[in-house]
């Protein structure tokens, strides 16, 4: 009941709520990030949702698409500017995501969406984690997010689907609120982000 009725419906009232009031944060970032990405303020990716369909996902660009000799893009570190740290330190940079709520594509509370080429490296148990819709935040973003080793994410990934409820989606929404003004687990060990999932062999 609570999934299929009642959370899909709070998902849009809190989305469309929250990004009317932050609409002067969204403003004043598209306005510096112009500045510093020489008008490149957007970042859109496809991205896995629900049983694996995938979707456009929007989020603020905070790295420069700047590459090697080989035409290879160089490492996040050596991309990210100094306002991208500062927008991906503080989350700023996911909540152009809420519009992906507000379009269905996305749930307030889930698993985060990774890359499509994961898609065929998950292991049948890991691959439940598409069972639910995406979220914004979710149960492995507030037990350590960027800083968990792959197996441990998706772990918790799919203990949330198996153990969903507005509890405990209430739980991790006041969780995110306080790691977002800690600024816990932003990256993993030795990286601006996530290292890359190669799969389990």
């Amino acid at each position: 009941m609570y999934r299929f009725f009642l959370k899909p419906v709070l998902d849009f009232i809190f989305s469309l709520s929250l990004l009317i009031l932050i609409s002067p944060v969204i403003i004043l970032t598209i306005i510096f990030l112009a500045i510093a990405n020489n008008g490149h303020v957007f970042f859109i990716q496809r991205r896995p949702g629900l049983n694996g369909k995938p979707f456009k996902i929007i989020k603020f660009k905070t790295m420069r698409d700047t590459k090697d000799e080989h035409g290879q893009l160089l490492p996040d570190e050596f991309r990210i500017t100094k306002i991208g740290k500062i927008v991906r330190s503080t989350s700023i940079d996911e909540l152009l995501q809420l519009i992906n709520v507000i379009k269905g594509d996305m749930s307030l509370i889930g698993p985060r969406p990774l890359l499509m080429q994961y898609l065929e490296r998950y292991s049948p148990e890991q691959a439940k984690r598409h069972d639910v819709k995406p979220g914004i935040t979710g149960w492995a973003q507030v037990n350590g997010r960027n800083a968990l080793d792959w197996d441990t994410k998706f772990r918790l990934d799919v203990e949330y689907v198996h153990k969903q409820s507005f509890y405990m989606d209430l739980k991790i929404l006041c969780m995110t609120f306080v790691n977002v003004l800690s600024r816990k687990g932003i990256s993993a060990d030795g990286h601006v982000t996530m290292t890359e999932f190669k799969g389990n062999n």
